[in-house]
């Protein structure tokens, strides 16, 4: 896991994957390890010049990827997979040192980023239209093309699979992809995904991998070669990809940020309602879009399990997860660190009680839990991103409705009760793009649609069932046995 592991050429230290080669960059940037604040190497950073000639050279490739037979698109998805699951370990390693994640979690991203390819190795053998109602003779066709080149713009926390389960599915519909990592993860989440999709036979050109700065993706969003582009990343930044993207009439996939709820009724399981809510709080210490962001408690059990929750928090380790066995890593950088630690000194500030937590270390931030939370306290609205459960009683099913919807955002909401029924009667009244009964509000399968409504995103989904409605689109054809003699 230096940079002179075998899996990932030197040259990756020097630049990016363009038009099926690891070339140079002029700007460089280190590689640094959040735990220890060490350098694991350096990238190159593309500049907007390099973005238009990625672009354009996976616009000329896109058409031979295309016409390919779906069987070869297919194979390469395939053992895209095999050579993934071959380098488990080294793809682990990299989620560990350069995103901070626990072993636990980049076990899971790297097996659901494996999952993410076997389904799409499923995508060019499906049906790729139908067959509509017509007068006589003619021949009338529906067929879903692929749109040519899709920019994606991929986020820091779970970088490889977020980056791909769209690079993935884009590629197996005869798509190019220029993709754009978070420069602060690089690697795990762009350098890769190309040396999977290098070794695996992609044809050149077809995938264009540019670490960059927002200049990148600005670039990105405007260059006359890309068709989409699917961002995933915070709301303010997903707002000026849209706009950017809009003013150019790209079709825009954003996945956006959450404030979401867990909604704990009075008649649910304690200790099953604070493991669940633990995880959805604590994985990844908070840095996921679905992360349960308050903790909607019925008034009645609200002081026991506010007591359940504060132990649970204190008995979870933080430490470097690269050196030892520990429940909570690093945040990303000072920046997230510093922004976690305003939001919890405000939110005493305005009448909350800090009921464990508060403080940091370098990088490591404490498992926090706020009680006490109002509904005009900061901690309430605004999406925090780092380990801090916000703890909000409520008196009934009506009430914990309103608190629920009361915000901008709408990703993913949870119930935990032993009524099933109640607790779907309640789900039916939350404005969410996801919904889960008796779990938490982290969950990501790979088959399922994803996405969220409001400031969580534009309404489309990426994964399962709407992958192939995401990266293609309708064309109409028509045929008949010969021209009409039209009267004019």
């Amino acid at each position: 896991m230096t940079a002179s592991s075998p899996w990932l050429p030197d040259a990756l230290w020097s630049g990016a994957f363009f038009d099926g080669q690891w070339s140079a960059a002029a700007q460089r940037q280190p590689v640094i390890e959040p735990a220890t604040g060490h350098s694991l190497g350096e990238i190159g950073l593309a500049d907007a010049a390099q973005v238009a000639r990625s672009a354009a050279a996976a616009a000329q490739a896109q058409q031979a990827w295309a016409a390919a037979p779906y069987e070869q698109r297919a194979e390469v998805l395939r053992k895209a997979a095999r050579l993934a699951e071959e380098n488990i370990d080294t793809l682990v390693g990299w989620l560990v040192r350069e995103s901070g994640s626990t072993r636990l979690k980049a076990g899971f991203e790297a097996k659901v980023t494996i999952k993410a390819l076997h389904e799409a190795a499923a995508l060019p053998s499906r049906s790729v239209g139908e067959i509509l109602p017509s007068e006589p003779g003619r021949l009338n066709l529906a067929r879903r093309r692929p749109l040519g080149v899709v920019g994606v713009i991929s986020p820091f926390n779970f970088p490889l699979y977020l980056a791909m389960r769209a690079v993935a599915p884009a590629i197996a519909l005869g798509n190019a992809v220029v993709l754009k990592p978070d420069p602060r993860t690089a690697v795990c989440g762009g350098a890769v995904i190309a040396r999977l999709f290098e070794q695996a036979g992609l044809p050149q050109g077809v995938l264009q991998m540019l670490p960059g700065d927002g200049a990148a993706g600005a670039a990105l969003t405007s260059d006359p070669h890309v068709a989409m582009i699917q961002f995933t990343g915070s709301t303010a930044a997903g707002r000026k990809v849209g706009e950017a993207a809009g003013k150019h009439l790209k079709k825009v996939s954003l996945e956006l940020g959450g404030k979401n709820a867990l909604i704990i009724l009075d008649d649910a399981d304690l200790d099953l309602a604070v493991a669940n809510t633990a995880w959805g709080v604590y994985l990844h210490q908070g840095q996921i879009c679905m992360a349960t962001g308050r903790v909607l408690v019925q008034r009645s059990i609200h002081q026991a399990f506010l007591q359940k929750l504060v132990a649970k928090a204190k008995s979870l380790k933080v430490g470097d997860p690269a050196r030892e066995d520990v429940a909570l890593g690093p945040l990303i950088n000072a920046a997230q660190r510093d922004h976690a630690a305003r939001v919890v000194d405000d939110a005493v500030k305005a009448g909350a009680t800090l009921e464990t937590g508060g403080t940091h270390q370098d990088l490591f931030f404490a498992p926090t839990v706020l009680g006490n939370v109002s509904v005009d306290n900061p901690a309430f609205n605004e999406e925090i991103f780092a380990p801090v459960a916000v703890v909000v009683p409520f008196d009934d099913d009506d009430e914990a409705v309103r608190l629920a919807n009361d915000s901008e955002y709408g990703l993913s909401m949870a119930i935990v009760s032993r009524n099933v029924g109640r607790a779907l009667k309640l789900g039916e009244r939350l404005r969410t793009g996801l919904l889960h009964v008796n779990d938490q509000t982290v969950n990501d399968e790979v088959i399922n649609p994803f996405g969220g409504v409001g400031a969580s995103g534009n309404g489309t989904s990426i994964g399962g069932p709407s992958n192939v409605e995401e990266f293609t689109q309708w064309q109409w054809m028509t045929v008949k046995g010969e021209a009409p003699a039209y009267p004019i």
